[in-house]
């Protein structure tokens, strides 16, 4: 367990997180459900803060990424930490305007933005678009032009560095589906076509290399690729950038395949960035651009945990044994999606001596309902709280009422306090917008 003070085992031999006790939590809020640890969020967009603050003198912004965790309650900690967001569909940017989110720190992110999504964005007053193809150029410079503004954007390009990371996480690739290329010239042309438009305002480049990455020179390299195609878009066509936004994608601690980071490392992995883009400012005679970042895994995963209740135990002798909860891929599709790995423990019984190997099985009627394989834990007994640890970011995104079951509620933990963020679902939460029609009722 990647321990700190709002994360550890206390004198009851019970998981502890914000204070409170994780058996305590599951006592009272009943399981499965995700619960998150407020300290560490906000110590995590501190330091980002902090460090461009102190490094870049304040020369930039930090974008919580929102499709890592989306609902109001992010949003107001984000506002009252002083930071941006970005957001990837219209549903992301209406949950931050009803927290009270100024729509004007927020960026818009998305390879195929929906025209409704693009005039809602407009309509709100959104801060920055990053355009990702062609069409939404034209069909955002028409939009603004009918409302009579010029609208600030950012064009995506595509470095073409691989960051050594799940394939279905890579997306700077040449082939990705985000992103102009640098290499084939599709990012010069796609900023020629954003110059001539009347209503756009080009302020700059955007690039995303990945996630889950824990190697600085990935995020290195990249910074240097975009300062080299700067430099060479503002000899060629005569156009400086004003902002820079490298995305996100630093890693996290999931299982102890994984670097132990702490919060000050991720002020180290923003330094080093920080220095080569003064670097190449200096080499190419640029202006040191607005540094935009766009951490979202980083700041949410490690502060979410995820409790159930342990119920039916399957021995297959000399095969398998399967501990099954009362969650499953309903709740944490990212097994079935990548085969993430977890670390998983008993959270009524963390000091008990690990003395078999299990997979970990959901409630759903689908044999890939499987939420950990192989994963050391004591002798599980029905009843026995178990928790996932590092499940804060991508599984409440990712949630579906598979089955018909209730995506489980969320709760923030703070000095030892728990409130719900999420609030439970009920049956008829799930029948709400079910219709029949008229010619299916029974006489």
């Amino acid at each position: 367990m990647n321990e700190r003070d709002t994360l550890k085992i206390n004198s009851a031999g019970h998981l502890e997180i914000g204070g409170m006790d994780a058996v305590e939590i599951a006592e009272k809020f009943s399981t499965p459900i995700y619960v998150f640890d407020e300290k560490h969020i906000r110590d995590m967009m501190r330091v980002y803060k902090n460090t461009i603050d102190c490094e870049y003198g304040g020369n930039g912004a930090v974008l919580y990424a929102s499709k890592a965790f989306a609902c109001k309650a992010i949003y107001a900690i984000a506002k009252q930490e002083g930071i941006g967001i970005d957001v990837v569909s219209g549903g992301e940017l209406y949950t931050a305007l009803k927290a009270g989110f100024p729509a004007g720190n927020a960026y818009m992110h998305g390879n195929n933005k929906l025209i409704k999504e693009l005039e809602f964005a407009l309509d709100s007053g959104i801060g920055c678009i990053v355009v990702d193809s062609f069409r939404e150029a034209d069909i955002l410079d028409e939009l603004a032009a009918v409302r009579g503004i010029k609208q600030r954007v950012l064009v995506r390009i595509n470095p073409g560095v691989e960051a050594h990371t799940h394939a279905f996480i890579q997306t700077a690739r040449t082939d990705s589906k985000f992103g102009f290329g640098v290499s084939d010239g599709a990012a010069k042309n796609i900023c020629k076509h954003v110059l001539n438009k009347k209503h756009l305002e080009l302020r700059g480049y955007h690039c995303h290399i990945g996630s889950q990455i824990f190697e600085k020179q990935s995020f290195v390299l990249a910074a240097d690729k975009v300062m080299d195609f700067a430099a060479e878009i503002k000899n060629s066509l005569g156009y400086e950038f004003a902002e820079l936004n490298l995305g996100g994608g630093f890693g996290v601690w999931y299982n102890d395949e994984d670097p132990k980071l702490k919060i000050e490392d991720y002020a180290d992995y923003l330094k080093t960035v920080i220095n080569a883009i003064k670097t190449k400012a200096t080499e190419h005679s640029l202006k040191e651009p607005y540094l935009l970042i766009e951490p979202g895994r980083s700041i949410i995963a490690e502060a979410g945990i995820t409790l159930y209740t342990v119920g039916a135990i399957k021995d297959i002798q000399g095969i398998k044994k399967y501990v099954a909860v009362d969650g499953g891929m309903f709740d944490n599709p990212r097994y079935a999606l990548y085969q993430s790995k977890y670390t998983v423990l008993l959270a009524n019984r963390a000091l008990d001596n690990c003395t078999e190997k299990v997979t970990v099985a959901g409630k759903c009627c689908e044999s890939g309902d499987i939420l950990a394989v192989d994963v050391a834990l004591p002798q599980a007994e029905s009843g026995d709280i178990l928790a996932v640890l590092s499940t804060g970011a991508y599984n409440y995104s990712m949630a579906s009422n598979y089955n018909r079951n209730f995506v489980p509620p969320a709760v923030l933990v703070f000095n030892g306090k728990a409130e719900y963020i999420v609030k439970p679902q009920s049956y008829e939460d799930l029948v709400r917008n079910d219709l029949i029609p008229e010619r299916l009722k029974n006489e």
